[in-house]
C-alpha cells in the first residue's frame, strides 16, 4: 500500500530461504531486506520447488508483499568490471541474482553499481554498467534494478546523483531501473542529513538530477565515520554522526511510503526498538 511504511532488517536465510519472512516477524518488521544466497560467492545450488513455495507461503502467513522486500545481490559482482573474463562472469551471476528474485515472486533486485579499479576512465565504467543492466533486462522477466549509492570508497562508482542518473540514461528499459538511498553511505559522500534544511538541500538535489519517481527503496543506517569521509561505516540509529532526526524526518515523509525501508544497522538487539520508534514517527 502507498500510504504503508515497510521498515524492517536485512534478515538472515540460514537453514533456508523460507526462513526470510519468519526471521522479519519476529522483530515486528513491516518490511525486510535480504539475500537470496551466500552473498560472498559466486554460485549457489538452485532453489528447490518445496523451498520456493514455503517462501511464498511464510510471506502471505506474515502479511508481506513483494513491495516490502529488497533482495540484495552478492557483493562479488561488478557490473563495470575494466576485463572482459571478469565482467562476464560479474553478468553471468547478476543473471542468476535476477532468477532467483523472479522465482521467489519478489519485485525488485539490489545491487551496487560497479568499479573501475583505476583501470579505465570512470565515464567508460559508468557505460559499462548501463551495458550490463541493458543485458540483464532484456535476458529477464519483471524484476526492477535498484542501484545503491555509495560511499565513493576506492574506485567504487555511484556516490554522486550525477553518476547514477548517467547509468539510468543509458538504459533502454527505463521501468525495470530504480534507486535505493544508504544514508550512510550518502553521509559519507557528503550530503548531509543532520538538518532539516540540510536534508531538504539533499532531497531537492536527488530530485533534480535522477527524481522521486526513481526511488524505490532505503538502506537507513547511521554512520560511524565523518560527513564527506568515504568510509562506509554503518552504526545504530541515533548512535552515530547522522543523528536520530534524520530518520525520525525520513520516517514521518510521505515520499518514502511504500518502498522497503531497510536496517542494516549494527547491533540485532536494537532492531526492535529501531523498528518500533520509526513507526510510531509515520
Amino acid at each position: 500500500m502507498e500510504d504503508s511504511k515497510y521498515i524492517g532488517p536485512h534478515v538472515s536465510i540460514a537453514g533456508g530461504i523460507e526462513n526470510a519472512p519468519l526471521n522479519a516477524r519476529k522483530v515486528s518488521a513491516t518490511g525486510f531486506g535480504m539475500f537470496t544466497k551466500n552473498q560472498r560467492q559466486w554460485v549457489a545450488k538452485d532453489f528447490t520447488e518445496q523451498s520456493i513455495q514455503n517462501f511464498k507461503k511464510n510471506m502471505k502467513e506474515c502479511s508481506f508483499t513483494a513491495d516490502a522486500v529488497l533482495p540484495h545481490d552478492s557483493y562479488l559482482i561488478n557490473l563495470g568490471h575494466p576485463e572482459t573474463e571478469k565482467l562476464e562472469k560479474s553478468r553471468i551471476a547478476f543473471q542468476d541474482e535476477i532468477r532467483r528474485v523472479e522465482q521467489l515472486g519478489l519485485k525488485y533486485l539490489n545491487f551496487h553499481p560497479g568499479s573501475h579499479l583505476r583501470s579505465i576512465a570512470p565515464s567508460d565504467c559508468l557505460d559499462r554498467i548501463a551495458q550490463s543492466l541493458n543485458q540483464a533486462i532484456d535476458q529477464s522477466e519483471s524484476a526492477v534494478l535498484l542501484i545503491e549509492n555509495t560511499a565513493g570508497q576506492g574506485s567504487n562508482m555511484g556516490s554522486r546523483f550525477e553518476e547514477i542518473a548517467r547509468i539510468i540514461e543509458g538504459i533502454k528499459d527505463q521501468t525495470r531501473i530504480a534507486v535505493c538511498l544508504d544514508t550512510c553511505h550518502l553521509f559519507a559522500a557528503g550530503y548531509d542529513l543532520r538538518t532539516p534544511e540540510s536534508m531538504d538541500n539533499v532531497w531537492t538535489d536527488f530530485n533534480r538530477i535522477i527524481g522521486f519517481n526513481f526511488l524505490r527503496g532505503m538502506h537507513l543506517n547511521d554512520a560511524k565515520a565523518t560527513l564527506g569521509s568515504h568510509l562506509d561505516r554503518h552504526h545504530s540509529l541515533g548512535k552515530g554522526n547522522i543523528g536520530w532526526e534524520a530518520f525520525e524526518m525520513i520516517a514521518a515523509d510521505p515520499r518514502f511510503n511504500g518502498i522497503p525501508l531497510v536496517l542494516e544497522t549494527i547491533d540485532e538487539a536494537l532492531w526492535p526498538q529501531e523498528i518500533n520508534t520509526l513507526l510510531e514517527y509515520r
